[in-house]
């Protein structure tokens, strides 16, 4: 269970600062899909903030992403050398799954969004949107994939 934990906490880590390297450093308004959208619609293309920025930005972002699969990887490894059986495997998965969801929910769309002024303050352009006081603007996304992980983690897990 800690590795579990001590894995979902690298990819929240890993999450949080793709977040910040795709507003401070990149600030493309592509990157951005995930966003309310009268949020995306106010969203304007911004200049490097200094050179290189973008290569920082987008160096850090393949970094974090990099960490996923890292995690997953380790976690399937660490299975293996304690011998997981098929639901030992699958809730050793879908903890860490949900882990992340949860604080990407919690964390990224409702605090980040609508109770801070992050977005704001590298997009102020976006200042006195609706989408900033809308929790849950992807709510049947993230419903989707929440149902969705169960039936992909056992048909991913299942012997052949």
């Amino acid at each position: 269970m800690i590795i579990e934990i001590i894995l979902s906490f690298i990819m929240m880590i890993a999450l949080s600062i793709s977040v910040w390297s795709i507003c401070a450093l990149i600030r493309s308004k592509k990157l951005c899909g995930t966003m309310p959208k009268d949020i995306q619609e106010a969203l304007k293309e911004h200049k490097e903030r200094f050179p290189g920025a973008h290569f920082l930005g987008w160096s850090i972002l393949i970094l974090c992403f990099a960490l996923f699969p890292a995690c997953y990887f380790y976690a399937s490894w660490n299975g293996v050398q304690n011998g997981f059986n098929f639901w030992q495997f699958f809730i050793h998965f879908i903890i860490m799954l949900y882990l992340v969801k949860a604080f990407d929910i919690i964390c990224l769309d409702w605090f980040l969004i609508t109770k801070t002024h992050f977005f704001q303050h590298y997009f102020p352009e976006t200042e006195g949107c609706k989408g900033y006081n809308q929790f849950g603007f992807n709510k049947k996304e993230q419903i989707t994939r929440i149902i969705l992980f169960n039936i992909q983690s056992v048909f991913r897990l299942q012997p052949r």
